[in-house]
């Protein structure tokens, strides 16, 4: 690696341990710090990366000059904290869905970014990168369904135990929405390329009642877009199910049906003419896939694959759909 290039520091070693290949996946970047706060999670990186040093102290990565950008997979609620430091130093920031929990945190974060738009900042809504959702995109964009008027998107969580027992249980505030759902939000207004104006939404803790995750497990939003379009965002964080991300789409030319092994494409009313089936592959993207192009943008000073824009656009929604199911009746959308 030359001494030319970026250098990457990653603060949390879940799912962000995933972010190194992706770094190193541009050969201009090399990851040269991880930190995690768990003894246990450091021994087990640093065993399987034994040339990046680890540390348990997010601030030697934050306050490391030397470092130009900064991976930040940590828990939710120190998303805030980490973005702002790294900001203030000048680092750019790539960052584990949710960017925030709360929306007075993603005003400050777009403020401290108009006032250096040198930097980069890009979330991991890896949907983009799956080959199946690309697919679609693609049919969508050359009028194969005509006119869509309405579209679904189910975040189907799957693993009820990291409510249950993981950190997020502990949290004074997790969001489903926030934590998965921005997932689906994000994918709708990708492929249709259209705005949501307003939500309503409605939310239940019936399958954690019991247990000490104390918000919404189950979350459902009526979105209305700007051409009068309709959709509807599911976030079941307790669902029995695998995790999967289920997508409908419905134009005046054609349907589209995602499932775990094929979506399905109808053209067709009559039950006697089979949908054609898509094959590509779901979800067919690792976490850190976004990665190398977010170092393309920083280098060749555009903005990456997921704008700044994309983000707090999907982020508008998110918060939108909270206000809904915190007050009731329909709630607009304010963009941040």
């Amino acid at each position: 690696m030359s001494a030319s290039a970026l250098r990457a520091g990653i603060i949390g070693l879940g799912v962000g341990e995933q972010h190194i290949a992706g770094y190193h996946a541009h050969p201009a970047c090399d990851v040269v710090a991880l930190c995690d706060f768990a003894e246990e999670k450091r021994h087990q990186v640093a065993a399987r990366h034994p040339d990046i040093p680890v540390t348990a102290a997010a601030s030697d990565i934050l306050d490391d000059p030397t470092i130009d950008v900064v991976s930040i997979a940590s828990w939710d609620n120190f998303h805030f904290e980490q973005i702002v430091a790294a900001l203030r130093h000048d680092k750019h920031v790539f960052v584990e869905k949710p960017l925030v929990l709360h929306e007075h945190e993603a005003r400050e974060i777009r403020r401290l970014l108009d006032a250096k738009p040198h930097l980069v900042l890009s979330s991991n809504l890896i949907l983009r990168r799956c080959p199946r959702f690309i697919e679609l995109k693609a049919r969508i964009e050359a009028g194969d369904f005509g006119d869509l008027f309405h579209v679904e998107g189910d975040y189907n969580y799957g693993r009820i135990h990291k409510l249950l027992a993981g950190w997020r249980g502990h949290l004074d505030f997790y969001s489903m929405v926030l934590g998965g759902g921005v997932h689906m939000v994000d994918l709708l207004l990708w492929l249709t390329g259209r705005d949501v104006v307003e939500v309503q939404a409605y939310g239940n803790r019936i399958a954690t009642r019991d247990s000490t995750f104390g918000n919404a497990d189950m979350v459902v939003a009526i979105l209305k877009f700007d051409d009068g379009m309709i959709g509807k965002v599911a976030c079941n964080g307790g669902c029995v199910h695998p995790h999967f991300h289920g997508l409908n789409l419905y134009g005046t030319k054609a349907s589209f049906l995602n499932d775990l092994q094929t979506a399905r494409f109808y053209t067709a009313r009559e039950t006697d003419q089979e949908p054609a089936k898509i094959t590509s592959a779901y979800p067919g993207a690792a976490k850190g896939d976004l990665l190398a192009d977010f170092v393309d943008g920083i280098l060749a000073g555009r903005q990456p694959e997921v704008s700044v824009d994309d983000v707090f656009k999907s982020l508008s929604v998110c918060f939108a759909i909270e206000r809904a199911v915190r007050d009731g009746g329909a709630v607009p959308v304010d963009p941040l």
